[in-house]
């Protein structure tokens, strides 16, 4: 890849190049699928206020290297996260941030999921606002296998994507879903063959880089709006996420995920 110098030096933990003119590309690519610790978690949510800042980018691409877009947090993080405080108010603030930065970046953004979609990388990949998946993609929100409440994007934005019932369905078995189903429901704007992707996610970036920047700007920041008048959802689901963190089911669920098992969750009810 062509390296892109400042302002995005700093994001080491993340790949960009300019495959069209005023077409930035954003690449996860990391280990484990390109899963993300805590350096790249930090990255992910603060990258799209450069983009907003950045008079040579009018159009954001994001999509993963290698055989999948993300496999979501790291198994460090996630450790982490069941056994510090400190990492989990740190850890909630930046999971909003990425929301927030996503929705408010005034350039709009394009995502290309293949693979496993999982964790933050999904929130970025779900929130784009044209989302494109190949036939093959396996989308799935984790968090309550993992012990947790659906937090970060989801309860925010499933239920206007794809309405209530399903939304319910998806987050609370979490079941995977494919790209076919993920189109048909509505939670992403295209499925393609996956041998297509790559190509049509890059065509749909060059036709926003080319077309009307402010009235396309401005049409992105209105029908945010839907969004941010929500944001209670989002900070509520936050919250119980990472209270979740600090319990026994999500202990439970981060090891049965390291030790291949299924979960055997056994922790005291919430009232």
């Amino acid at each position: 890849m062509t390296d892109v110098a400042d302002p995005y030096a700093a994001f080491d933990q993340l790949s960009f190049d300019r495959p069209a003119p005023r077409v930035l590309r954003i690449t996860l690519d990391g280990p484990g699928l390109n899963a993300v610790g805590h350096e790249a978690h930090r990255q992910l949510a603060d990258v799209w206020l450069a983009i907003d800042r950045d008079p040579e980018v009018h159009v954001a691409m994001i999509r993963g290297a290698g055989k999948g877009f993300s496999a979501g947090g790291s198994f460090e993080l996630l450790d982490d996260l069941t056994r510090d405080h400190a990492t989990r108010v740190r850890t909630m603030r930046e999971a909003r941030d990425l929301v927030l930065n996503v929705l408010n970046c005034s350039k709009p953004v394009v995502s290309a999921i293949h693979g496993p979609a999982v964790g933050a990388g999904l929130v970025a990949g779900i929130l784009a606002d044209v989302s494109i998946v190949g036939r093959s993609a396996k989308i799935i929100d984790g968090h309550t296998r993992l012990g947790v409440a659906a937090g970060d994007h989801a309860a925010l934005a499933w239920p206007l994507l794809c309405g209530m019932a399903k939304a319910k369905y998806y987050l609370l078995t979490c079941d995977p879903l494919s790209g076919e189903e993920a189109e048909r429901i509505g939670l992403v704007s295209l499925c393609v063959d996956d041998d297509q992707l790559q190509d049509r996610a890059l065509e749909v970036a060059v036709q926003l880089a080319e077309g009307a920047p402010s009235a396309i700007r401005w049409t992105k920041q209105a029908l945010n709006n839907w969004y941010r008048s929500q944001t209670a959802i989002l900070d509520g689901s936050l919250a119980y996420e990472f209270v979740g963190f600090a319990g026994p089911d999500a202990r439970e669920g981060l090891a049965s995920h390291t030790e291949k098992r299924p979960p055997s969750f056994d922790g005291p009810t919430a009232e």
